[in-house]
């Protein structure tokens, strides 16, 4: 009778620990995002930008993009690269490299999908981030939304969309960038060939000393993307002027 009882406790346990297994660490649910991320040995995709900023005039720019892993990146255009890095080429591991402490902060809903909430604090002071808060699907690990606050260049927040039919990679068809443009600094020939006018620069300043806080946004769309059929070095090369 005795064994009868603990056989039937133990069939329970079992049970149990097969219905309710246990919750991912954030370890776990950040390294399930480098390796989906790690699927993606090379693409080359052809992007559409459009700048929001209060005092530019930026007409839509095409371009194209090349990427390899690790970290190679080629960015083509007849126009100009306003956008940071962190945007432009948005890639999982820019966030997950070096020491850093993860933290799941909660679980949550973001437009209707199932995600976690991890925080990304590197480690050891040397890098210009500060902390990282990430929106990942719980079912395809796949990053939605991201919040970024830098020593230099203020806070940036990217949200991103998956919208390509049948595509098994984590490669987003749409992508908004918005950062501090008052904390960001723009390169010369960009403000200067793009403000409307002197005045519109000392009407830029104005709204500055107002405003300390001057929001920007770049939305970026992604099309034509060709996947894992290998890029040659020489894309990679910079060219001698």
């Amino acid at each position: 009778m005795k064994f009868s009882r603990l056989l039937t406790i133990v069939l329970i346990l079992l049970a149990s620990s097969i219905s309710f297994p246990q919750k991912l660490t954030p370890e776990s649910i950040v390294e399930n995002v480098r390796k989906k991320f790690y699927e993606v040995e090379d693409y080359q995709v052809d992007v559409k930008i459009n700048v929001d900023v209060d005092f530019l005039k930026v007409p839509e720019t095409k371009a194209k993009i090349f990427f390899r892993q690790p970290d190679k990146i080629k960015f083509n255009s007849e126009g100009f690269a306003l956008l940071p890095r962190e945007g432009l080429n948005f890639s999982p591991l820019t966030v997950l490299q070096g020491d850093f402490t993860t933290l799941l902060e909660k679980e949550d809903l973001l437009d209707g999908k199932n995600v976690y909430v991890i925080k990304i604090i590197p480690l050891g002071g040397a890098s210009e981030v500060i902390l990282t808060t990430l929106w990942i699907d719980k079912k395809d690990f796949i990053i939605y939304k991201v919040e970024s606050t830098t020593k230099m260049n203020g806070t940036f927040y990217i949200d991103l969309k998956y919208e390509h039919k049948n595509s098994k990679y984590p490669l987003p068809s749409s992508l908004v960038f918005t950062f501090d443009i008052s904390r960001t600094s723009l390169p010369t020939a960009i403000a200067g060939g793009y403000t409307d006018s002197k005045k519109d620069e000392k009407e830029r300043s104005g709204r500055k000393k107002k405003n300390k806080l001057t929001k920007g946004t770049v939305t970026i769309s992604y099309s034509n993307y060709i996947i894992n059929k290998g890029i040659d070095d020489s894309i990679f090369e910079e060219r001698k002027k």
